[in-house]
């Protein structure tokens, strides 16, 4: 599945920044000239109404002389030193004018106030008035303001944003760091770490995962490592033996007897190298997440019996015998677990002590995990050996008699089987008795989401050695 390219972290946080820091100072800058066009607009209304508040105490003070003419040049005196404004007073009566100053045209950048005022006469009636003032100053004054407003936003974005620019690139140098030391690492320079002494903390988790990580690919690199090592010494065993074997065989004649003896000895060995390359093609599927091929399995005991008839062999000349405690029943792969089971009982076999009693142990642990173990008395096996049971090519005993027959992958294989039943290995030891096996899950996961459990009976059946 595609995904859209995210593009660079830095340029990214670059351009929010700017945006963000544009937007706020907009904001800002908005609210600014809306104060200033409101405090203009409320000084305007103010100084109208006190000019309507003189007007009409002038009129009151001269309704009492009557003097139409002292009565206007109060007026003309009234607006000395305010050119902004501007009066025209009509008689409401027949609308004649009394009074002009000016031209109070209530158009342009002009705020108009109209009122009635009494007549200087009372038999004159009263008079309208036009107050107008010219605001075409605050108005040139607000327009100065918004443009330098706007003008402060953007060089203050600009500003802001370098200065953004500058602090993510800062801020991003631990990150190119993790960048230059995520370089230098390569297949032989696994045991490196990345140092996250100088890193911020929201970078810890990241570094501790990674370096976790960096820790398992070490691990299964050398793993790696040693399992080519291991199956080329495997196979150089068999394939040595193949060639000077057939080379002996080529110097001179030979009768029928001879080269049936030679060729039965090579088909051993040609039969152990495709047993290893078998087994490895098996562990290999089950590491490409292979499944069991669940089928409904009545009795876990009677499966065990099976594999044990198949040992019955093996047990007698080792003087051993060998007992099933426990049964279970669930869906398991058959073939798989009875695979398993030799190889848990063949193991048993060559490390048991020769007249004890190898026991088969089955049972049903809740949640649907079932628990087969084969129980040995025998060498106790050491802490170091015990987690590397399950390795490939592993022997705790290299020098054993049947190293040539058993080449060190059964114990693997069974891990295999129990990670395919979504289980685990298992393996204990102390007091010179191992108990090595596996959990597994009695049933698949259906839809739903649950499991049907396994259960359990009590059996044993006893196979004695002779």
């Amino acid at each position: 599945m595609s995904r859209s390219r995210i593009g660079s972290l830095g340029r990214r946080l670059s351009y929010w920044l700017a945006l963000q820091s544009l937007a706020g100072l907009v904001v800002v800058c908005a609210a600014v000239y809306g104060a200033t066009h409101l405090g203009f607009q409320a000084r305007q209304s103010e100084e109208l109404v006190q000019k309507q508040v003189q007007l009409r105490h002038l009129l009151a003070e001269s309704s009492h002389d009557g003097d139409v003419a002292t009565l206007k040049h109060k007026l003309d005196d009234f607006f000395i030193g305010h050119p902004d404004m501007a009066l025209a007073l009509t008689r409401a009566a027949d609308g004649s004018e009394f009074y002009r100053r000016s031209s109070p045209t209530p158009t342009g950048d002009v705020r108009v106030a109209r009122f009635a005022l009494p007549a200087p006469a009372p038999e004159q009636g009263s008079l309208d008035a036009v107050l107008a003032l010219d605001i075409r100053e605050d108005a040139a004054l607000l327009r100065r303001i918004g443009l330098t407003l706007a003008v402060a936003a953007l060089a203050g974005a600009l500003l802001v944003s370098a200065g953004g620019f500058v602090l993510v690139r800062l801020g991003l140098r631990p990150l190119r760091d993790l960048v230059n030391q995520t370089r230098q690492l390569a297949a032989d320079t696994l045991h490196r770490r990345l140092d996250g002494s100088a890193q911020p903390e929201e970078l810890e988790p990241l570094i501790a995962q990674f370096n976790e990580l960096l820790g398992r690919l070490e691990l299964a690199y050398a793993q790696l490592e040693g399992f080519n090592a291991d199956v080329a010494h495997e196979l150089c065993t068999p394939l040595a033996t193949l060639i000077g074997s057939t080379e002996l065989a080529l110097r001179k004649a030979r009768d029928a007897d001879e080269l049936r003896e030679v060729l039965g000895s090579n088909l051993e060995e040609l039969q152990r190298v495709a047993s290893i390359v078998h087994d490895m093609l098996f562990l290999s599927q089950a590491d490409r997440g292979a499944s069991a091929r669940r089928v409904p399995t009545p009795s876990l005991a009677a499966l065990a019996r099976q594999v044990c008839n198949y040992h019955e062999a093996a047990l007698v000349d080792a003087g051993l015998a060998l007992e099933i405690v426990g049964d279970a029943e669930g869906s398991f792969d058959t073939p798989l677990l009875q695979r398993a089971l030799s190889n848990l009982i063949g193991n048993a076999t060559r490390y048991a002590q020769r007249g004890s009693t190898v026991r088969v142990e089955i049972t049903a642990e809740a949640a649907g995990e079932v628990r087969l173990k084969v129980v040995n008395r025998g060498v106790t096996i050491g802490p170091d050996d015990l987690p590397r049971l399950f390795d490939r090519f592993y022997r705790g005993d290299a020098s054993r008699s049947d190293a040539d027959r058993n080449h060190g992958l059964g114990l693997s294989i069974v891990a295999a089987i129990a990670r395919m039943h979504g289980g685990r290995p298992l393996a204990k030891s102390s007091g010179g008795i191992s108990a090595i096996g596996m959990s597994l899950r009695g049933a698949a996961t259906d839809e739903t989401g649950l499991s049907a459990p396994a259960t359990s009976s009590t059996a044993r059946t006893v196979f004695p050695g002779h």
